[in-house]
């Protein structure tokens, strides 16, 4: 039977977990190089390290010492199922002395002979990261100090992969997010154009976008939204939105059509999420929009010569919302007009009424050249401030004749 550890074995694994020399190693390698340690110190055949997947209620395996196929074969457990199900499911030690399908869901455990197994779990204060287990093929009693040592390595493993995981997501999600923002606006025949993004000081990456593309008939498509939420899963619906709405906007020239076609998508297979859209469609004369909002603010419309007025369409309810029969408004656009489409980051603030926002935006929206109209409008509301929320804001002018 292996010895307990001693305070020499406990420091050991200690300087493992801790050392600065695993620094320069993916984060891969320092969990199989800790793994590989823990083994030695605890004279233990196999380690393994299980990420918790909290949307799909699994633990994926992601490192391993001894069986390393556990990783190579994409093994999965569900929560509360197995051995490692149930240790991740009451967020305490557990330990088997008796491996086969009956008790542990992984089969290359007691395909490989394994006789005892010792789990805890990968807590970041109340958040379950993932499983820590480690197993013998040959029958063994775990200490209490085996327990308290394992614990320990699984606290460590678990800040690193979840810093690890916050910033792939961070990365994945702006990268996923200045693809899906236009990096340089199109020419459009008739219409003069220019667009601010600035992403929002509050942690993740917000589900802001706007979108403009052509369509038969020389017609243009404006879109802005707003997706709930932040971080990777915001960016990839924003993603699937815009995909679904061009989509729609080539079957239907009603904009109130092509956003109840994303609405009915979006419940189906994004059940839970939800977005504000506004979707105007231009004509090829550019003298009329077509629009229809979804729970999204009305663009402002400054005409040559008159006060700037906020478009009026009813708004009807977001998207993922069901709510009665979406409507679709048309709206004149005379020849030097210029429209402002924006989200709502812009205009709201922590400390006021959103109300005073969209006044002083309204205020400062002019039948100007777009670049100028898009520099007055961010000094006014966004000034020196850094913005809390992501900020899209989008502007174009009809070409006077």
């Amino acid at each position: 039977m292996p010895e307990t550890p001693t305070a020499d074995d406990r420091l050991q694994v200690l300087e493992a977990i801790t050392d600065t020399a695993l620094g320069h190693l993916g984060q891969d390698k320092v969990m199989a190089t800790i793994l590989a340690r823990v083994r030695e110190v605890l004279g233990v055949d196999t380690a393994t390290v299980l990420r918790h997947d909290p949307s799909a209620q699994q633990l994926l395996a992601i490192a391993a010492s001894g069986i390393e196929e556990e990783v190579y074969q994409d093994v999965r457990v569900p929560v509360g199922a197995g051995f490692a199900g149930r240790v991740a499911a009451q967020r305490r030690p557990v330990i088997i002395d008796h491996v086969d399908e009956t008790t542990v869901v992984n089969a290359l455990l007691w395909e490989r002979g394994l006789r005892t197994l010792l789990g805890v779990p990968m807590l970041a204060g109340d958040e379950l990261i993932g499983v820590l287990h480690v197993g013998s093929l040959t029958p063994r009693e775990f200490s209490e100090t085996d327990i308290d040592l394992l614990q320990l390595v699984a606290a460590r493993l678990a800040l690193a992969a979840q810093i690890e995981l916050s910033s792939t997501d961070r990365a994945a999600a702006a990268a996923l997010q200045r693809s899906l923002v236009p990096a340089r606006l199109p020419a459009v025949p008739g219409i003069q154009l220019s667009a601010r993004y600035v992403p929002g000081t509050e942690p993740g990456v917000g589900g802001d976008w706007y979108d403009l593309f052509s369509l038969p008939g020389d017609r243009l498509g404006i879109v802005m939204g707003d997706v709930a939420g932040h971080g990777l899963n915001a960016a990839v619906i924003m993603g699937r939105l815009r995909s679904a709405l061009r989509a729609y906007a080539l079957e239907s020239d009603d904009p109130a059509e092509v956003l109840s076609k994303l609405d009915r998508k979006v419940q189906h297979f994004e059940p839970g999420s939800l977005a504000t859209v506004v979707y105007g469609l231009v004509t090829a004369s550019r003298d009329s929009m077509a629009i229809s909002l979804a729970g999204h603010l009305p663009p402002v419309l400054a005409p040559p010569g008159g006060p700037s007025v906020f478009v009026d369409a009813p708004v009807d309810p977001p998207i993922g919302v069901t709510g009665p029969r979406r409507r679709r408004t048309v709206v004149e656009l005379p020849p030097g007009a210029v429209l402002a489409f924006y989200t709502d980051g812009l205009v709201e603030r922590r400390d006021q009424l959103i109300d005073v926002g969209l006044q002083r935006l309204a205020g400062v929206v002019s039948a100007d050249q777009p670049g100028v109209v898009c520099a007055r409008v961010m000094a006014a509301l966004v000034g020196n401030t850094p913005a809390q929320d992501d900020i899209a804001l989008l502007v174009a002018r009809c070409e006077p004749n």
